[in-house]
């Protein structure tokens, strides 16, 4: 039994909720037979990889849905040092998070584009997906791009150069401002924006009611509000809504995440008593956010806001001042959890100082 953000999700172009000029504009690409390397950006949950899906159903058919998941082991110099990455594959594309080979990512992409590359593709005649045949190229699709080092993406760049006749690639990340300015440059860009309250509203009744439920109109917005426009968090947090309670109510409380109330246990932790002793304490939270896979930068941002609604107005200044300062070394450093403690560390030192008036 599914989750009903993976079974109500659409398969097709033409079967897509919004941002239908985006579908017809991908639709007319295909047709065309111009398809050129790709990247999709926009806010996680926004629809991105619902797209890539649709984009290669409509370029392969319906066999591009036959997916298999291979574990693959890199081994690198004589032998001695291997990384393992989880490849999803279909017979025409592969999909990786290439980011998850940690310092040896720009082996594992240089040396898995190659092979890919020089591997002949399978030509299946005629699609039933809208193609008029599959294309002599098979296609990878890279995930959280951003997060690739820099030496990795420059090496992207060129194997993107090397292997454009028998090899096309689509990148997705949240924020493309992390990847280079000569990846962005070969690419066809596509801004996936995440929907309006009103399109999660409205995408919410179509699964309630292919499920046979009744939403009310409220309470669909206000899974929206609270879900900050994330389509796939709006639809788990709409069955755990279900589990919880039906038949729905206007008032029904809308439950928050386990992380996100979490960080906020976290956040309160942090003003009940600023010590060493204290921060100790916290940061073994910390980790454990970090263990469970919540990325560190949502840790930040949650963690900051929560801090942000239970501080007073003149502390709300430095503490922004300081969550800017400590996430932009985040992003350039390797160890996540030194920052956000570091941020921590500053932030108790402000409020403490402005509790004892100035005084240390």
């Amino acid at each position: 039994m599914s989750l009903w953000v993976d079974k109500h999700r659409p398969k097709t172009l033409d079967a897509l909720d919004y941002h239908t000029p985006l579908a017809s504009n991908m639709k007319r690409m295909v047709a065309s037979g111009d398809f050129p390397h790709m990247l999709f950006y926009g806010p996680s949950g926004a629809g991105k990889k619902t797209r890539v899906m649709a984009l290669l159903r409509q370029l392969h058919g319906p066999s591009v849905e036959k997916l298999k998941v291979e574990a693959r082991t890199f081994k690198f110099g004589s032998g001695s040092v291997s990384t393992d990455l989880t490849l999803v594959c279909s017979q025409h594309h592969i999909e990786l998070n290439p980011s998850d080979a940690g310092i040896r990512d720009r082996e594992v992409v240089q040396e898995l584009i190659k092979e890919i590359a020089q591997a002949a593709p399978i030509l299946t005649g005629s699609s039933s997906g809208g193609a008029p045949s599959a294309p002599a190229f098979k296609v990878v699709v890279l995930n959280e791009v951003e997060r690739l080092s820099k030496p990795a993406q420059h090496g992207l760049r060129r194997t993107m150069e090397k292997y454009t006749a028998t090899c096309r690639l689509i990148l997705v990340c949240n924020n493309p401002c992390k990847v280079i300015a000569p990846i962005r440059s070969r690419c066809l860009c596509f801004r996936v924006a995440a929907p309006s309250h009103d399109e999660v509203a409205s995408v919410l009744q179509s699964v309630a009611t292919k499920e046979g439920l009744k939403l009310p109109a409220e309470l669909a917005l206000r899974i929206s509000h609270s879900c900050e426009r994330n389509l796939r968090r709006s639809i788990l947090t709409l069955e755990a809504c279900k589990v919880q309670q039906y038949p729905f109510s206007d008032t029904q409380p809308v439950q928050l995440p386990d992380w996100q109330l979490f960080i906020s246990h976290v956040a309160d932790e942090v003003l009940q008593e600023q010590s060493p002793k204290q921060l100790l304490k916290v940061r073994s939270k910390l980790y454990e956010l970090l263990s469970n896979c919540i990325p560190p930068d949502l840790i930040m941002r949650y963690l900051t806001v929560a801090l942000l609604k239970k501080i007073p107005v003149p502390l709300r200044h430095q503490t922004l001042h300081f969550a800017a300062q400590f996430e932009h070394r985040m992003q350039a450093g390797s160890k996540p959890i030194f920052h956000i403690e570091a941020f921590l560390a500053r932030f108790m030192s402000i409020a403490k100082t402005a509790a004892t008036g100035g005084r240390r």
